[in-house]
């Protein structure tokens, strides 16, 4: 049996029955039985930015979760970034303004982020904590839209878990195995770091910048807007094997073989769907992937593309978050079989 199937993304066919012929060669949805609080795992986009998944797609994965007699909700974690979905208050009304409306929208983490179980898990983090509507879900349908990322190079399934299943504790412990340094020599003190900085982290001290505080997240602001290229990762690579590690918590979570993944592979950008201005997109749309594993799934998508070019453009490898999962013991292969339909 294949590892993953495909559909190819071709708008001269109704894309929505391809999904549905997809789910059922996938049997997607066979983790769900009657009664089941079904997660159903996606990012709705933050406001302003178009990429996200079509709600329609949503809409009718909902509607096939409920057929089975599964009770399914909306979920993502609240951001530890200041932005539309720091919150649930306003996570909520961004999920109904991007169309997400026919099932309820639940704040993984809770109101504040505080909903959150410590989960051991293996690789790189020994820990993490993850999102409580997601720990005592009884299964999860966890929906990818892959594209590029600053630090880990791409997102996908892998990174869906990791960081869309975990608490704004679990996603700052993730970001925080990236170092970030100042090149002295090249800072002017021009105070631009602080400036952008939504939390004005960065202290200038006798003229330089420092970047010290226990709070940053290493998001890429401070670094793209430094006017002298003073700022610079390091050791990203490291946030890819955190991810890995913070899947599998997330994983331990569930009974074995309650989880299924659908990868959407459109619109795929540099940037991920966190920020509003993503940037036009930089490979062809692809198509659209099911399977019942993340390293699977993710690394198929991986085949379909020039994964080199987003390697290129975030210098850390995407292959990365596969062969570490792989590593710590999450099943799936680096080289799948992909089955068109």
């Amino acid at each position: 049996m294949a590892d993953v199937y495909f559909v190819p993304w071709d708008a001269n066919k109704n894309l929505l029955l391809e999904a549905e012929r997809l789910y059922t060669c996938a049997k997607t949805f066979n983790c769900i039985e009657k009664d089941d609080l079904v997660a159903v795992k996606l990012h709705v986009g933050e406001l302003g930015n178009p990429n996200y998944i079509p709600p329609f797609f949503i809409h009718h994965i909902i509607q096939k979760i409920k057929d089975i007699g599964g009770k399914p909700f909306l979920t993502d974690s609240n951001t530890y970034y200041l932005a539309q979905r720091h919150n649930a208050y306003d996570h909520i009304q961004t999920a109904l303004l991007n169309g997400f409306n026919l099932a309820p929208f639940i704040a993984a983490d809770g109101l504040r982020s505080e909903n959150e179980r410590i989960i051991k898990t293996r690789g790189i983090l020994t820990s993490i904590q993850v999102a409580g509507a997601i720990a005592e879900a009884d299964a999860m349908v966890v929906i990818s839209h892959c594209k590029g990322h600053d630090l880990s190079g791409f997102g996908g399934a892998i990174k869906n878990l990791a960081m869309g299943c975990t608490s704004r504790a679990g996603k700052l412990q993730q970001h925080q195995t990236v170092d970030i340094n100042i090149d002295q020599t090249k800072c002017t003190g021009c105070q631009t770091c602080k400036n952008t900085c939504p939390n004005n982290l960065p202290q200038i001290i006798n003229k330089k910048a420092h970047i010290t505080s226990p709070l940053c997240m290493r998001c890429p602001t401070c670094k793209d807007e430094c006017p002298t290229n003073a700022i610079h990762y390091t050791n990203q690579e490291t946030l890819c094997k955190a991810l890995s590690s913070a899947a599998l918590g997330v994983l331990e979570t569930f009974k074995p073989n309650k989880v299924t993944y659908i990868n959407f592979a459109k619109d795929i950008t540099q940037h991920c769907d966190c920020l509003p201005n993503p940037g036009p997109p930089i490979l062809s749309d692809i198509g659209i992937f099911a399977a019942s594993s993340p390293v699977s799934i993710d690394a198929a998508f991986l085949q379909k593309i020039n994964y080199q070019l987003l390697n290129q453009l975030s210098n850390v490898n995407c292959m990365t978050q596969i062969t570490e999962a792989i590593n710590i013991g999450i099943h799936g292969k680096i080289n799948p079989t992909i089955q068109q339909i």
